[in-house]
């Protein structure tokens, strides 16, 4: 097996891209169905929550599902909390490969980068940024999300995450 460093980069790219141009259906299809997308919080000032059935999160959802559902409210105009839906600019960082296997489903690659992510709403700039983890695997000629889990480095804030800022 062989790491294609481009491809995997340009997959990153092209999903932040899609958040912040509201691709909503592009953006879902970045996803496998079994995807597993969590942003735990932070138990104390050093560690994250470890387990997403049993503690606290500021975003899990178990599969794609959940991820359309989001995406349902947001496009319908359903989310409060979205309303109205702030402009973004996701930059990607600090790409590396962690590792690389064989899966149960086909090649899978971990990856680690950071973001950061500026959100425009109510004439006031937020800044959310982090530290993110992926598993991807190669579906097909595509490379596609199978696990994502966010580390919010300012998970003090004064508003409603959702899935556009980070």
């Amino acid at each position: 097996m062989s790491i294609d460093y481009p491809a995997l980069c340009r997959a990153l790219y092209q999903e932040a891209r899609f958040l912040d141009d509201r691709q909503w259906d592009e953006w879902l299809a970045c996803y496998t169905e079994d995807v597993t997308y969590w942003m735990p919080a932070w138990d104390d000032d050093d560690t994250l929550t470890d387990d997403p059935q049993s503690q606290i999160s500021l975003m899990y959802y178990a599969d794609r599902g959940g991820l359309e559902d989001r995406v349902f409210r947001i496009k319908t105009e359903r989310s409060g909390a979205s309303m109205p839906e702030p402009r973004t600019s996701h930059n990607v960082t600090n790409v590396e490969v962690l590792a690389e296997r064989q899966g149960e489903h086909g090649i899978e690659i971990d990856v680690r980068y950071n973001f950061n992510t500026l959100s425009h709403r109510y004439k006031t700039t937020d800044q959310f940024f982090g530290t993110i983890h992926v598993t991807f695997r190669k579906v097909d000629d595509r490379l596609l999300i199978a696990k994502k889990k966010i580390a919010l480095k300012n998970d003090y804030i004064r508003q409603v995450l959702d899935v556009y800022h980070v």
